[in-house]
């Protein structure tokens, strides 16, 4: 799926996955389009997807969005790895844990930057408190072809 995006995945962390774009190169404000159409591609594929030993059950996929900075480094002597730290991550993070199954939550800095492309058709859900901050939580769709979507660029 990252490849025909402009995702990288950074570490599996139990159930989680974290993808980001624009690094370790960076792509401008490409990141916040890159990581919204994989998103989506993500949730058009759990959709139909069965799960053989539980096939009445669907996977309830969450996701959450924010763009911002973050520091980055190689953690480790024996198995060193790429990791990110910062309040992007652990904000991007929150986002999908207090969000609804089925849904692709994002900050109010991540819609800002995909308004730009005129393509996502985002819904305000209200705000929400993370910690100190209080943010915009926002659903998206898109409504075209998904697989137009993942061939444009």
């Amino acid at each position: 799926m990252s490849k025909e995006t402009d995702g990288y995945k950074v570490e599996t962390i139990g159930d989680a996955y974290m993808v980001v774009s624009g690094l370790p190169v960076r792509n401008s404000n490409l990141h916040a389009r890159e990581i919204a159409r994989m998103s989506l591609a993500l949730l058009n594929t759990v959709k139909s997807f069965t799960i053989r030993h539980r096939p009445q059950e669907k996977l309830k996929l969450r996701i959450g969005l924010h763009t911002g900075p973050c520091a980055a480094g190689v953690v480790g002597l024996k198995m060193p790895r790429y990791c990110l730290f910062g309040d992007t991550v652990n904000t991007a993070s929150r986002m999908e844990s207090t969000g609804s199954p089925l849904r692709i939550h994002l900050s109010t800095k991540t819609k800002e930057v995909l308004d730009s492309f005129q393509t996502f058709l985002l819904e305000c859900r209200g705000d929400i408190e993370i910690k100190v901050a209080i943010l915009s939580q926002f659903k998206f769709s898109y409504s075209g072809n998904i697989e137009t979507l993942l061939k444009s660029s």
